[in-house]
């Protein structure tokens, strides 16, 4: 398997709890309707392919994509209730919404969303790298960076101290979200495993 995250912000509209943020919409793209788009997602073919519906802020009204296409890196998408170039310049600055992928089809796929990985208790794997105990905690999961590789921050359960201040030095770690780093993800049970090499993690 290939771990990788889903990098869709969740929605903080706590009467839509299952709809993720994929795109604003920019200006008005011709005569036609068509609009640019700023995306959000990572999945923009998937969530701009014909027929794909978003929805607004609260879910009240659709927006079905008639058809997308790129240019010079940049989205332009028209939607079916966009007719003109009137309509697109009205709903310029729109925040759209996708509906959130079903939990049991993203672990098939190991997908995951940031706000699921924040949080998660961060153990040693059973016969790691390192040698020390299965189990041994490491830390918590406090944040997922983007990048050219996912990375997990991690806020460490016994930070280093100068042996002189006593004062912590080394608070954190940053461990690249790869399956030969992070073996397991256990959501139920809020934890998650790391096989780190020396170095990696400060202390160990």
């Amino acid at each position: 398997m290939n771990p990788n995250v889903v990098r869709q912000q969740h929605s903080d509209d706590p009467q839509q709890p299952e709809l993720l943020r994929v795109c604003r919409i920019g200006r008005a793209q011709g005569l036609k309707g068509e609009v640019t788009v700023q995306s959000f997602t990572d999945e923009p073919e998937y969530r701009f392919a014909a027929g794909s519906v978003l929805y607004a802020r609260d879910g009240s009204e659709e927006y079905v994509v008639e058809h997308a296409r790129t240019f010079k890196n940049r989205w332009i998408i028209k939607f079916e209730s966009i007719e003109n170039r009137d309509d697109a310049e009205a709903a310029n600055g729109t925040e759209l919404y996708g509906e959130a992928d079903d939990s049991e089809d993203m672990l098939e796929e190991d997908a995951w969303y940031p706000k699921d990985l924040i949080g998660l208790e961060v153990r040693l794997a059973p016969d790691n790298g390192l040698g020390l105990p299965e189990g041994q905690v490491v830390g918590k999961v406090v944040d997922v960076l983007d990048g050219f590789q996912s990375l997990l921050k991690v806020r460490l359960a016994n930070p280093v101290r100068d042996a002189e201040t006593g004062e912590a030095t080394g608070t954190s770690a940053l461990v690249p979200f790869v399956e030969a780093l992070v073996p397991d993800i256990d959501l139920d049970e809020r934890y998650l495993t790391i096989d780190p090499p020396g170095g990696l993690i400060p202390g160990l």
